[in-house]
C-alpha cells in the first residue's frame, strides 16, 4: 500500500484536474510555490558559502541570542525547514547546546509568520505574477554560471519567482472557484468548526510538508470568500502543529541531539496550538483591538489572519521559553538510546544525515568519528603489543606495563579489524565523499584531509598486524636480548599512543605544543637507537641472523606506526576549528623540538 498510495494519489487527482480547471490550477500554484521554496533553501545554501552557519555558532551563547537568530534567519529565508535542519545538523555535530537549540526554534517560529504578512499586505493586492517573470529569467541566468555564490543568487532569485508565480496561480484559482462552486457554504462555527478545521489544517500541512504552503493556500483562499475567517483561523493553528513532521523527518538521520529537539518543536507547537484553541475567541478580540490600533481596516481579513497567526505563535514562546532549561532536562531524563547501543563501539557514533546539509557540521562529525575510529584502532594496535587496550589509558608506566604483560597475548587481528575498524572506517570514507557535494573548494580540501586521517590510521593498523606475528613468538622469548628489543618496541609504542591519545583530547594550547614535541622528539631517538642497538647486537652475535632481520622489519613497522599516528594527529590537529589559532605549533623548529 505503501508503494501503492503515491500512484493512487496521482491517479485521483488526475481525475479531479479533468473535472475542474480551477482545482488544477490551484494545484499547480501550491506545486509551483513548493519547488519555490525548495530553490529558496538551495540558493540560501549555495550563497551562504559558510556564512549562516558561523552567524549561527556565534549566535547561540545565551537563550535570547538563539530566538532572535531563528526570528531573523526564518524571516530572510522564508523557510523555517530550513532553519530547522540547520539545526538539528548543528546540534548533531556538538557545535550548539540542545537549549541554544530550541531557544533557534522558537525563534523559527515566529519568523515563519512574517510570510503571512508579506503575501496579505503585498501578494494580494498587487500583480505579484507581473514580478516573477523577471526574477525567473535573471534567475535561471544566473544558476548556469560557474561561481558558487552567483549561483546561490540566481537559485535564491528563482524561488522567489516561483513562490510570487505559486501566489498568484493560487490566487486566480480560488477567484474562479467562486464562479462554479462556493466553499463557503461549508463553514462550520464554533468550537466544533474550530477543531474540524484545525485537524484539515495539520493535514493539508503534512501532505504538502510546508506551513508556508498551506498559510499562503489558507490566505488567498480567505481574500476569495471561500473560507470564513473563523475558519481560516482553526486552519492556521493546523498548520503551525502540522509543521512539526517536517522537524521530525529532518530529524531521523540525525543522532540523539537531533531527536530531542525534534520533539521539543513538537512540544512547543502542540502546546501552542492547544492555547491557540483555548482561548481562540479571546485572541480574536486582541486581534480587532491590535488591528484597529495598527491601521488595518475592518474587512482585511487577511491581515488580521496573519496578526493572528504572529499573536499566538509570540504567546506561545513567551508562555514556555522561562522553561526551557526544565525543558532541555526533561529531554535528557526520558529521551535516552537503549543501553546496548552506548557499547556499540564498532558502528559509527556521530555520522548523521542531518549534518550533510551543512559542511561545518559535516566537518565537525567526520572529526569526532575520526576520533572515535582512532580508539577502535588504538585497541588494535594494543593487541598486537600483547598488552590490554586498558594499558594504554592507565595511569602504570610502559616499563611497568611489559613486566604485567611478559607473554605473548594471541588475537585475532583480521577479525578484529573486520569488526572494530572497518565498519567505521568505511563509513568515514563514504560520508566524507557526500560530503563534499555542498562544500565550497577550501571546506571540500579540509574534508579531504581529515578523509587522509582516517587513511593514515588504517595504514598503522595494516603495520601493526604485520608487527604482530614476531611480537607473539619473541615477546617472553628465551633469548632475553630479542625479547628486551621487542620490549622497548612494546613501550616506545605505548608511549606515542598515550602521547596521541592527550593530543586529541586537549584543548590547552601549551599542552598542545608540549605534545608535538615530544612526539617528534621521541619518534627521532626511536628511530636512532632502535639503529645502533641491532648493529651492537648483529656484532656480538648476541641474536641470530633470522632474529635480526626480523627485528630490522618490525622496527620499520614500529617506525611506520608511529609515523603514521603522528600524522593523523597533526592532520586533526590543524583541520579542527578549534585548534586553528594554534596551528603553527605543529611548525617546531629543530631547537624547539629539542
Amino acid at each position: 500500500m505503501t508503494r501503492l498510495f503515491p500512484f493512487l494519489a496521482m491517479f485521483a487527482l488526475g481525475y479531479l484536474f479533468i473535472q475542474s480547471e480551477h482545482f488544477l490550477k490551484i494545484s499547480a500554484g501550491v506545486a509551483i510555490f513548493l519547488f519555490g521554496m525548495l530553490s529558496l533553501e538551495n540558493g540560501f545554501k549555495a550563497f551562504s558559502g559558510g556564512l549562516l552557519e558561523s552567524v549561527l555558532k556565534r549566535s547561540t551563547d545565551k537563550l535570547s541570542k538563539s530566538v532572535g537568530f531563528g526570528i531573523v534567519a526564518t524571516t530572510l529565508m522564508q523557510s523555517s525547514s530550513l532553519v530547522s535542519v540547520l539545526t538539528i545538523s548543528f546540534l548533531s555535530a556538538g557545535l550548539i547546546t540542545l537549549g541554544a537549540g530550541i531557544g533557534i526554534i522558537f525563534g523559527a517560529n515566529l519568523g515563519t509568520t512574517t510570510g503571512a504578512w508579506l503575501v496579505a499586505g503585498f501578494g494580494l493586492k498587487v500583480d505579484i505574477g507581473a514580478y516573477a517573470m523577471p526574477m525567473l529569467v535573471f534567475g535561471m541566468l544566473l544558476i548556469f554560471r560557474k561561481n558558487n555564490s552567483l549561483r546561490g543568487l540566481g537559485y535564491v532569485l528563482s524561488g522567489l519567482g516561483f513562490l510570487f508565480l505559486g501566489i498568484h496561480y493560487m490566487k486566480e484559482g480560488f477567484e474562479a472557484f467562486k464562479e462554479t462552486l462556493d466553499l463557503s457554504q461549508y463553514a462550520m462555527n464554533g468550537f466544533k468548526g474550530v477543531f474540524f478545521y484545525t485537524f484539515i489544517g495539520i493535514i493539508a500541512t503534512l501532505v504538502m510538508q510546508s506551513s508556508h504552503a498551506t498559510l499562503v493556500l489558507i490566505i488567498t483562499a480567505l481574500a476569495a470568500g471561500q473560507i470564513s475567517y473563523e475558519n481560516a483561523l482553526a486552519l492556521a493553528i493546523g498548520s503551525n502543529v502540522g509543521t512539526t513532521v517536517t522537524a521530525i523527518l529532518g530529524s531521523l538521520g540525525a543522532n540523539l541531539e537531533g531527536r530531542k529537539l525534534a520533539v521539543a518543536h513538537l512540544i512547543f507547537n502542540l502546546l501552542t496550538g492547544i492555547l491557540a484553541i483555548t482561548f481562540i475567541y479571546q485572541l480574536v478580540d486582541i486581534v480587532e483591538f491590535g488591528a484597529a490600533f495598527l491601521g488595518i481596516e475592518a474587512q482585511d481579513y487577511t491581515l488580521k489572519l496573519a496578526l493572528f497567526h504572529t499573536l499566538f505563535n509570540l504567546i506561545g514562546i513567551v508562555a514556555l521559553l522561562p522553561f526551557t532549561q526544565k525543558m532541555v532536562w526533561l529531554l535528557n531524563t526520558f529521551i535516552k538510546e537503549k543501553p546496548q547501543t552506548l557499547v556499540r563501539v564498532d558502528d559509527a557514533l556521530y555520522l548523521n544525515e542531518a549534518a550533510l546539509e551543512f559542511p561545518n557540521a559535516a566537518k565537525e562529525v567526520l572529526f569526532k568519528e575520526t576520533k572515535h575510529l582512532y580508539i577502535n584502532g588504538q585497541s588494535l594496535i594494543a593487541y598486537a603489543l600483547s598488552v590490554r587496550p586498558g594499558d594504554i589509558t592507565s595511569g602504570i608506566a610502559p616499563d611497568e606495563i611489559i613486566l604485567q604483560r611478559s607473554r605473548p597475548m594471541p588475537k585475532d587481528m583480521e577479525s578484529l579489524y573486520e569488526r572494530k575498524f572497518k565498519p567505521v572506517y568505511s563509513k568515514i570514507i563514504a560520508f566524507a565523499v557526500r560530503a563534499q557535494t555542498n562544500a565550497n573548494e577550501a571546506d571540500t580540501e579540509a574534508i579531504m584531509e581529515i578523509r587522509r586521517a582516517s587513511l593514515r590510521l588504517a595504514e598503522a593498523i595494516k603495520d601493526a598486524k604485520h608487527l604482530q606475528s614476531n611480537m607473539l613468538r619473541y615477546v617472553g622469548s628465551s633469548n632475553t636480548y630479542i625479547a628486551e628489543e621487542y620490549n622497548f618496541i612494546r613501550a616506545n609504542l605505548i608511549k606515542q599512543l598515550r602521547h596521541i591519545n592527550l593530543l586529541l583530547n586537549t584543548e590547552e594550547e601549551e599542552m598542545l605544543t608540549l605534545l608535538f614535541g615530544k612526539i617528534e622528539r621521541e619518534s627521532k631517538a626511536f628511530d636512532a637507537v632502535s639503529g645502533r642497538s641491532l648493529d651492537k647486537l648483529i656484532r656480538e652475535q648476541k641474536i641470530t641472523n633470522t632474529m635480526a632481520t626480523s627485528l630490522m622489519n618490525d622496527t620499520a613497522y614500529a617506525s611506520a606506526i608511529a609515523a603514521n599516528l603522528t600524522t593523523m594527529a597533526k592532520i586533526l590537529f590543524t583541520n579542527h576549528a578549534l585548534y586553528e589559532h594554534t596551528s603553527e605549533v605543529i611548525t617546531l623548529s629543530e631547537d624547539d623540538v629539542a
